[in-house]
């Protein structure tokens, strides 16, 4: 048996009229930069999320960056991000002149340990980016507090946690502005990079769309410099085809993780992913520690199981921030996690067969 990582083409199948449909459209209408397609799909997005603002923009990456833009965050300020997450959150605090100031993780829930902010924050801050990792959402009473306490901004990178909840509250909705990715993986995925910022706050709103869109809000009408960072037209009917499928995905994902969890929780050597008290985890990824991270990896490989290492590295040891001088202590967790923490397959479309093909393999590489 082959158990892919991610099966695309699964899903594909399963809409395939919707999809083919969709593309078909815009093609004939040759709709392919903004227009009513991408129009389309910010409407029924933010109606779903129940949020005032959905702004298309071309990827995630750009998300981050416009808001803090538009925020007016730059040269001299500092910004707060967990150590061990995909990149985007980082560069893009860089790009806008800022410093990227590195948070542990918390061990129980790999996202930001909350419990450490007092000693990041400075005079200098001006804004926290929690990362909703892996579909799990971060402890957000106390990062908003500590937010109101010091008057920061709360940017919230939801590229993982696709109408994930906290309390009741999906992620998003809680700072003053959410982040999203719809990177072909994603659990809302293009067929290509796209992206979102979702809102309350109506300036904020038109401060991004028109940044967005070459600093005009009307074509020629130029106010401000901008940048441009549209979703296509191909790009945003896609995404309106799989919409009105996202939590239904969703449910399937949450009962094929509570399925490993019945399985792989009788296996000492392995810790399977917790989930915080009072939120709704959409598991984008389903991650394990394990001992002997690495050969396990290999032995599934030979088994034809797929897996991933999210992340490998935590951010303050890469090369591109090797300027901040940080050490393994400074990030005892995020340190030590990297060298065991191993994601297996998860999306909608796993079978309980192939994931007892899965649980079995581990279960004969540690017997």
């Amino acid at each position: 048996m082959i158990v892919p990582f991610v099966d695309l083409q699964a899903q594909y199948k399963s809409i395939k009229d919707e999809i083919d449909s969709a593309i078909a459209t815009v093609i004939s209408e040759t709709a392919f930069i903004g227009g009513k397609h991408v129009n389309d799909f910010e409407r029924r997005f933010a109606e779903l999320y129940e949020v005032k603002h959905c702004i298309s923009c071309a990827n995630g990456t750009d998300s981050l960056y416009i808001v803090m833009k538009m925020l007016g965050i730059g040269t001299g300020d500092e910004v707060i991000t967990p150590a061990n997450t995909w990149i985007s959150a980082s560069e893009t605090i860089s790009q806008t002149g800022a410093t990227p100031v590195f948070v542990d993780i918390d061990p129980s829930y790999h996202t930001l340990d909350e419990s450490l902010l007092t000693n990041k924050i400075t005079s200098r801050t001006r804004a926290i980016i929690p990362v909703h990792l892996h579909g799990q959402m971060c402890e957000m009473d106390t990062i908003l507090g500590m937010a109101s306490k010091y008057n920061i901004a709360v940017i919230e990178d939801c590229a993982q946690s696709h109408f994930s909840a906290y309390k009741g509250k999906r992620a998003g909705i809680m700072g003053i502005a959410g982040s999203f990715s719809f990177y072909p993986s994603k659990n809302l995925g293009a067929y290509g990079d796209a992206g979102c910022i979702i809102t309350n706050d109506d300036a904020l709103a038109e401060q991004c769309k028109r940044f967005a869109r070459h600093g005009a809000l009307v074509k020629h009408l130029h106010t401000i410099e901008g940048i441009n960072s549209r979703m296509d037209g191909l790009q945003a009917a896609i995404l309106s085809a799989k919409l009105p499928y996202i939590l239904q995905w969703t449910e399937k994902r949450q009962a094929n993780a509570q399925y490993y969890n019945k399985i792989l929780s009788s296996i000492p050597q392995i810790t399977i992913p917790l989930v915080r008290p009072e939120t709704n985890h959409t598991y984008h990824l389903y991650i394990l520690r394990a001992e002997r991270r690495d050969e396990l990896a290999e032995f599934l490989k030979l088994k034809g199981i797929e897996t991933s290492v999210h992340y490998p590295i935590p951010l303050p040891f890469l090369e591109a921030y090797k300027y901040l001088g940080h050490q393994p202590g400074d990030f005892p967790v995020s340190h030590r996690y990297s060298l065991q923490i191993l994601s297996l397959p998860m999306y909608p479309e796993l079978t309980e067969e192939m994931m007892d093909f899965v649980c079995a393999a581990i279960r004969a590489f540690y017997s």
